[in-house]
């Protein structure tokens, strides 16, 4: 069964907390796959599928200190297409609500060398679900998913960085069903090269481009009553790599950024492609440096 994270989220730059702000931001995530593999990785037919999900969200942070580091909140409201639940495919609506995510607690550590992130956040079932349903949205379940990333800088002007991020989901039975989601790992991250942009006549830019990854592991057995059919199989797990480009505007505290990526030895799941573009806005910089 799947993971309520979605995958590719996080990319270049993964560990570091972003400079102290109130930000808001809206990430569109697309996937679409032809592949189902199964226990033994070998492909078995499956119908094409193409899911969409959208979000509006904010975060801030601050310049108050917890143990050294910076604290930080998100919350992000999504909303979703469809969606895919283990071999199981909701593909019949159309966008509407789905769960919504909250990170009470994010802090963040920088040095001259290297930055870490931890993080703890709360998925809630706001999305429509039903088992068995044709148009669900969401995934029915509460997940509790902690976190720890760091960013390794290679050269001492922070333009070139190593970076990943591990997430551990621990999930709640789904809504009106004794199926519960085995535990689930998922690191993200990449190999990033700074370059920055600019002309007398234009606004500088700073760009940011590099490949990315994800990784996906089934920790835990999935809990599936005897007489259930919907799901089946053992742990599953998923590989991703692909290329993300960022560009950041300083004068309007404007970044854009865009991913794909393309899954590889996928076993017990479906296998495709991943898009992610984020838009993202800084309103108000609490940032003393500046």
């Amino acid at each position: 069964m799947k993971d309520t994270h979605v995958l590719g989220d996080f990319g270049l730059s993964a560990g570091t907390q972003g400079a102290p702000s109130l930000a808001a931001y809206m990430p569109f995530s697309g996937y679409n796959a032809s592949k189902y593999r199964n226990d033994d990785g070998d492909k078995t037919s499956a119908p094409d599928i193409n899911t969409f999900i959208m979000g509006v969200g904010g975060t801030v942070i601050t310049n108050f200190k917890l143990l050294g580091a910076n604290y930080g909140a998100n919350v992000l409201i999504c909303f979703a297409s469809a969606k895919v639940d283990g071999n199981y495919v909701q593909t019949k609506n159309s966008l509407a609500f789905s769960d919504m995510y909250v990170q009470p607690v994010q802090l963040g550590w920088h040095w001259k060398k290297a930055d870490l992130t931890i993080g703890y956040g709360l998925y809630i079932p706001t999305g429509k679900y039903e088992l068995g349903g044709d148009n669900n949205t969401g995934l029915g379940m509460w997940t509790h998913e902690f976190s720890t990333g760091g960013t390794w800088y290679l050269d001492t002007r922070k333009t070139f960085n190593l970076s990943t991020i591990a997430f551990y989901g621990i999930h709640s039975k789904k809504r009106g069903t004794d199926l519960k989601v085995g535990d689930i790992l998922t690191l993200e991250g990449g190999l990033a090269k700074s370059f920055v942009i600019s002309a007398k006549s234009t606004t500088p830019w700073v760009l940011q481009v590099g490949p990315v990854y994800y990784a996906q592991f089934k920790i835990t057995d999935d809990e599936i009553p005897v007489a259930n059919q919907t799901f089946s199989g053992n742990k599953d797990h998923i590989y991703g790599l692909g290329i993300e480009a960022d560009a950041v505007i300083p004068k309007t505290r404007t970044m854009l950024s865009a991913r794909w990526l393309g899954e590889m030895g996928a076993k017990n799941r479906f296998q495709g492609n991943t898009f992610m573009i984020t838009i993202a806005q800084s309103l108000i910089s609490f940032d003393k440096k500046k």
